[in-house]
């Protein structure tokens, strides 16, 4: 285990069209804080990505790591096109009302860096600050098309070793981890398979909005981005394919005029598992508290 304590593991009732479902939380930090922190991962990942982070935040903050739906611990969607932005702002929505808290500080990995840019568009949001880890506005469908090549796979891996193996070839881009920092997203990113060895903790289905690479198109929310009034931080991998350079100059320059900071080595994204990047996401907190 890479952090000194264990989160404590609970749950949270989000409702689609099909019914209720479980929305498995890592909860870090006194539970009666009312300075909440939400930490919302990428598309196949999980919650428990943000250990060291949390763990680093804990002193300060309740901090409520979910599983999105369909990914981890929580539970899988009867159809894949139950899956979704909207369905998962919903949850989202849940999670922030099981903190009780009236505002709640995020910080979002790709996907769920694009829930809190939605949530924070909103009016009357309950966001106060936003930390965006490298992605922005604007996604390039060449980015997407990397990812549609490995979304929505379905490997079995006869040993855990042979998972590490996967994660550090498909998530390269996260950068220089050592050893124990791979096994741990491993750890958390696989499922014991009932016929023996490993498959990853998501639902293939998850994938659907990838089935035709050849259809995948540019994202393009500006208006959305510019209707965000919230302090806003982005962190973005200096070889990022996905938050390019100047889809972040003009992050900086529009909308919330957000501050920036790039990470040397690092591409699609930052693992937030290292001290400088755990520290610019923590600096910045304090010193926009401050202010």
């Amino acid at each position: 285990m890479l952090t000194a304590v264990a989160p404590r593991l609970g749950q949270v009732l989000g409702l689609s069209a099909h019914g209720f479902h479980r929305i498995a939380l890592a909860e870090w930090g006194d539970s009666g804080n009312t300075e909440v922190a939400v930490c919302a991962h990428g598309l196949t990942r999980t919650g428990r990505d943000f250990d060291c982070l949390a763990e680093a935040m804990a002193n300060e903050y309740l901090v409520l790591c979910p599983d999105v739906v369909g990914r981890g611990r929580s539970d899988w969607l009867p159809t894949a096109d139950a899956y979704g932005y909207p369905q998962y702002n919903a949850d989202m929505a849940a999670v922030v009302a099981y903190s009780r808290a009236a505002r709640v500080d995020w910080i979002g990995t790709s996907m769920g860096g694009l829930i809190g840019m939605m949530l924070a568009a909103q009016p009357n949001t309950p966001i106060r600050r936003l930390v965006i880890n490298d992605v922005g506005p604007f996604v390039p469908a060449s980015a997407l098309r990397r990812l549609s090549e490995y979304v929505g796979q379905d490997p079995h891996f006869a040993d855990f070793a042979e998972g590490v193996a996967y994660m550090r070839k498909v998530h390269a881009p996260f950068g220089p981890l050592s050893e124990p920092q791979w096994a741990h997203l491993a750890e958390h990113a696989l499922r014991t398979d009932p016929d023996g060895g490993y498959r990853l903790a998501y639902d293939p289905r998850i994938a659907a909005p990838f089935d035709e690479p050849d259809a995948i198109e540019d994202i393009d929310l500006w208006a959305l981005w510019d209707a965000i009034r919230c302090p806003v931080l982005v962190l973005r991998g200096r070889d990022s394919d996905l938050l390019r350079e100047d889809t972040a100059q003009e992050m900086a320059d529009r909308g919330p005029g957000a501050s920036v900071v790039e990470f040397e080595g690092v591409g699609h994204a930052p693992a937030l598992m290292s001290h400088e990047q755990i520290a610019a996401v923590t600096g910045w907190l304090r010193r926009t508290e401050a202010a």
